[in-house]
């Protein structure tokens, strides 16, 4: 998309505003932004997420037998960002970044998210969890309608299955804690 006032660069700020309940948007270069005033308060000062992003990148290697390994600077073929521009930024130039850099994106992601891949909403451990959480209040909640309607027999059922349950998860908790 063009700035909208000199029609010539492609537009890099949208600038929202309300004035008097009525939304006015605009997209301009940035240097059609800093004539009318915009500017962004991050220009000036390092990304914070960069310096956290090359602590993460930067591989000591100590010993003797130690060696200068040379990694090729990637470059994307969309945007033209190296993966040492990445590094020093912090952020990504466009959505191709993320093929183009991908294999030393992996080893950052474990890092950080302790895994490369994802799996859905709740990690399987969690929704494994969610399962037997949803269950235990399941129980939980009979349990009180049969003592409300003073059905003690069932009641004990329902108490014990929820201890067993309760006791159940505390053990693979434990054989959890145990394997880490």
């Amino acid at each position: 998309m063009k700035c909208q006032d000199c029609k010539e660069q492609d537009s890099t700020v949208k600038v929202t505003q309300i004035i008097n309940n009525e939304k006015v948007v605009l997209n301009l270069c940035k240097e059609c932004a800093a004539k009318r005033g915009f500017h962004s308060p991050l220009d000036n000062s390092p990304f914070p997420l960069a310096n956290f992003l090359s602590g993460m990148m930067t591989k000591e290697v100590t010993g003797k037998d130690s060696k200068s390994v040379t990694v090729p600077d990637l470059t994307c073929a969309n945007c033209g960002l190296t993966f040492s521009e990445f590094s020093r930024l912090g952020r990504f130039g466009c959505g191709q970044c993320y093929k183009t850099f991908r294999d030393q994106l992996q080893p950052l992601l474990r890092k950080i998210h302790g895994s490369s891949l994802h799996r859905g909403k709740l990690p399987p451990m969690l929704s494994e969890d969610a399962t037997v959480i949803r269950e235990q209040e399941r129980l939980q909640e009979e349990l009180k309608l049969a003592i409300d309607s003073e059905d003690f027999e069932r009641a004990a059922d329902l108490r014990d299955k929820l201890k067993s349950l309760i006791e159940s998860s505390e053990a693979e908790e434990s054989k959890e804690k145990e394997n880490v």
